[in-house]
């Protein structure tokens, strides 16, 4: 007896070493893929939170304050919001009126995506990220697992809409050039088998959830999320991705972040991108991307006033900053239940995009410099680098203050240019320990009037009084280095 048991205990280490080398193995095959480089070049896209959550469009407004977790915070799962989720829901909808019931308001009636995408090539953007299925478990497009796993329609298909509103969108946007995009989240909730039996959900309902909506809409991102439940292992993400990078119709194109596990967000490899929310992002090195609401939701909050939603000049600003850091930026929208994007988020939109007419060619295809930003003298700031809710505000940090250094420029560089912002109109513009090409020819983009420079021992001086209203666009000033 004893020998059988000595037996089967080293039956079950030779077990576990195999698996943990073959999960080794799956990673470090992972990991040498790359991460194709369309990504890191487009520098700038649109992340839309849209599903069932858009009927009630409430959250209390703050940090935090996600709309599209009303139905979490209802059931009182999450500390501080629910007395007020509670009290906005029975006042409004009725006491115990259950979160499914909006689904038939849910109508997008107003749905045009042709008016969407045209938005979204505007605003400059080169991607476009839709969340495919929230924590909800709601399908923007006609998948089975989510009826029949849940017990009855849940997907915009053969519920309210009765339309492929992920397809629609899919098609528009691809018409007007840019990448699609999907959000697609691991976990769900309440979803009844998910509740019962966590295995059978990843068999059952996630992966083959997944790999329809990959082989049937090719997307060239995937924005996994609701992976801190379990790890890896347990969603079985390795095969999964081997199955994406090898097997699916995407595998040379799909770009994927780095949310598969509780044990993988943050973690820098070769097959994924880093991700960082209402946070400061990462530093030159990896490749990684930044997202937020243009307020302070991703999902529509109707509780937000135009208070509440960045300005246009911060946006550019918050692009800017991001991208001389080498990241990208994902901007989110929320639309309404009926399908529009609300009138603010499109005005602020394409403002950028009026911006990067002008200035794009600093940013698209651009790299980071030896330095990403120039400090005024004084104490800086302590550094945040953070992926979730650092406070993070560049619009301060460019702010003179008497309490601490300022941000006075921001670089990015291209091959034989170097492309410097100046968040202020300034007559003179102290690039400090730069010496330019001999020959080297300074030009304010979007003006065609020349521009001298000179060298002051280690820093090159660029003047820029000849400048008058009207010889620039409005807005942050790119000043290019070339030669």
């Amino acid at each position: 007896m004893i020998k059988r048991s000595i037996g089967m205990l080293l039956l079950l280490l030779s077990t576990s070493l195999v698996f943990a080398q073959q999960y080794e193995a799956n990673w470090n095959s992972l990991n040498k893929r790359g991460i194709p480089s369309w990504f890191s070049n487009a520098k700038f896209g649109i992340f839309i939170h849209w599903g069932v959550y858009a009927v009630p469009s409430y959250a209390v407004v703050g940090p935090g304050g996600y709309s599209e977790w009303y139905w979490y915070n209802l059931r009182g799962t999450k500390e501080g919001s629910h007395d007020k989720v509670q009290a906005f829901h029975d006042k409004n909808y009725g006491k115990g009126t259950p979160y499914e019931n909006f689904e038939s308001q849910f109508t997008a009636s107003l749905y045009d995506p042709q008016q969407w995408a045209q938005v979204f090539r505007r605003s400059g953007a080169k991607y476009v990220v839709l969340t495919s299925k929230h924590h909800e478990g709601y399908c923007l497009w006609d998948n089975k697992q989510a009826n029949e796993s849940w017990g009855h329609s849940w997907n915009a298909v053969t519920g309210t809409p009765k339309r492929d509103l992920l397809g629609d969108l899919t098609e528009a946007v691809r018409k007007e050039g840019l990448k699609m995009g999907y959000y697609y989240s691991l976990y769900e909730w309440f979803n009844p088998l998910w509740l019962k039996d966590r295995q059978r959900y990843v068999k059952e309902v996630m992966t083959p959830q997944f790999k329809d909506l990959v082989t049937r809409y090719k997307p060239s991102v995937i924005f996994s999320d609701g992976e801190w439940e379990m790890s890896d292992t347990a969603w079985q993400s390795p095969s999964l991705l081997a199955w994406l990078f090898n097997e699916s119709p995407v595998k040379n194109e799909v770009v994927v972040d780095d949310r598969w596990g509780s044990n993988t967000r943050g973690k820098n490899n070769g097959a994924t991108y880093l991700t960082s929310e209402y946070g400061s992002g990462m530093q030159p090195g990896v490749i990684w991307e930044e997202s937020q609401g243009i307020g302070q939701s991703y999902g529509y909050n109707r509780m937000e006033t135009a208070d509440d939603y960045k300005k246009s000049s911060d946006l550019v600003l918050m692009l800017v900053d991001i991208v001389s850091r080498g990241g990208n930026l994902l901007l989110d929208i929320g639309p309404t239940a009926d399908g529009r994007i609300p009138v603010i988020m499109q005005q602020k939109l394409l403002d950028i995009g009026k911006w990067l007419e002008v200035n794009g060619e600093a940013i698209y295809d651009s790299k980071p410099w030896k330095v990403s930003q120039q400090w005024s003298a004084g104490k800086r700031p302590e550094a945040k680098e953070a992926s979730f809710m650092s406070g993070y505000n560049i619009a301060n940090l460019v702010k003179k203050s008497d309490q601490h250094a300022n941000v006075e420029l921001f670089f990015t560089r291209k091959p034989g240019a170097l492309y410097c912002f100046v968040p202020g109109y300034r007559q003179q513009v102290l690039i400090r320990d730069y010496t330019p090409a001999k020959g080297a020819v300074a030009t304010v983009l979007g003006s065609s009037k020349a521009i001298k420079w000179q060298q002051k021992g280690k820093d090159c001086l660029v003047d820029l009084s000849s400048l008058r209203p009207g010889d620039v666009p409005d807005g942050l000033l790119v000043v290019k280095m070339k030669g």
